[in-house]
């Protein structure tokens, strides 16, 4: 009796988990497939969302029950690498019109496929982030006056 209500409360949990994450992702994003790198040819691709507010952008895997964003990145620590088109083993899960773009986060190194529109979006995203010499303290911020 006591392992098949052990058995209930962790499939409820599981379930729950479950169905934050859901919620959670059907919040909205740009669909993108990411993989780390560096990474074996055509390896390490997984499906997701990214987010991204004024300073971080973050990414949900699909295939994950963890409550919060997979990978978290701040917008003044990204650059964008070389742009290319998908090949060979990659055209068994993305499509010719996908754009892929290497990323850089500090000291990680990713590859992002976008669909054109979301290319374009992203691309004007971390384009348009002031640069760290732009930023003024407010007045009356830390220091004496």
């Amino acid at each position: 009796m006591t392992v098949l209500v052990v058995l209930v409360v962790v499939l409820a949990g599981l379930a729950a988990a479950f169905l934050y994450r859901l919620i959670t992702l059907r919040r909205g994003g740009t669909a993108v497939i990411l993989r780390s790198l560096p990474a074996a040819p055509g390896a390490g691709w997984r499906h997701g969302i990214f987010r991204y507010g004024e300073n971080v952008l973050v990414f949900y895997k699909l295939s994950s029950l963890r409550p919060g964003p997979d990978r978290r990145m701040v917008r003044q620590t990204l650059d964008l690498g070389e742009r290319r088109r998908p090949e060979k083993s990659e055209f068994d899960i993305m499509t010719e019109d996908i754009a892929i773009v290497e990323l850089f986060d500090a000291d990680r190194r990713y590859e992002v496929a976008f669909d054109r529109g979301a290319f374009t979006a992203f691309t004007s995203w971390v384009e348009s982030r002031p640069s760290g010499r732009s930023r003024r303290p407010r007045p009356g911020a830390g220091g004496a006056r």
